[in-house]
């Protein structure tokens, strides 16, 4: 496997270190495949906003582990309300450029955004938790989860990761947090793998990680969440 540390070498010593930094992460997480750990880089790289050589690594990776150009306009359309749209958005016009310059073509595919619709995916306990708080913000959040209703690129199980390490980053470790790793349970995550995401986040953040592992561990007591 060629690591992203592996392809440049800007300082010698750093190169040294980022490279026994991302053996010990890509090869000391075997809970979670290829494909979802670029997934998840890439998701760091949007809330971090490193466009530059980082960002262009993990788009050339993501092709070698089946994540197609389609696949990475929907995770970029799918963490927008998350990591916030002009981040998103900054991170479609830095892919478009790469993809010029490696001759990827996507074919457009997208979906129904469905954004003049009505309802909400949203659990209702959550929904109405919501707009008890602020009814405009939860008319927002009702149109963000509509407009992803119709999503199927990326696996649940994808995209539970992808927003729990968005909360990690932001370090939005309550309310969504739990939703988020909620949801990756009810898509058949363990707690092995979930833990596990939120440890190869130190990757992009070692005491944020160190923090959101804190967290975690108090859900799955609160929970009697045990592991494999």
């Amino acid at each position: 496997m060629n690591l992203p540390s592996e392809t440049q070498a800007p300082d010698p010593v750093f190169a040294e270190m980022s490279a026994a930094t991302d053996r010990a992460l890509w090869d000391g997480t075997g809970e979670l495949s290829p494909r979802e750990k670029v997934l998840l880089c890439l998701v760091a790289d949007v809330c971090q906003q490193t466009l530059g050589l980082p960002f262009e690594e993990h788009v050339t990776m993501a092709s070698r582990y089946g994540v197609s150009g389609d696949d990475l306009r929907e995770l970029l359309r799918f963490i927008a309300y998350d990591s916030g749209y002009p981040a998103a958005a900054a991170a479609l016009d830095r892919l478009v450029e790469i993809e010029r310059k490696l001759g990827v073509e996507p074919t457009g595919e997208g979906h129904e955004t469905n954004a003049d619709g009505s309802g909400s995916p949203i659990p209702a306990p959550m929904r109405r938790a919501v707009h008890g708080l602020d009814d405009a913000f939860g008319d927002y959040m009702d149109l963000q989860s509509r407009m992803r209703g119709g999503m199927r690129r990326l696996s649940p199980r994808e995209r539970a990761y992808a927003t729990m390490t968005v909360d990690v980053l932001y370090q939005t470790l309550e309310e969504s947090f739990r939703a988020h790793v909620t949801r990756a349970f009810a898509s058949g995550a363990t707690a092995d793998q979930v833990r596990a995401v939120v440890r190869f986040s130190a990757l992009f953040g070692m005491t944020k990680a160190w923090r959101a592992l804190r967290v975690l561990d108090g859900l799955f007591t609160e929970t009697g969440t045990v592991f494999a």
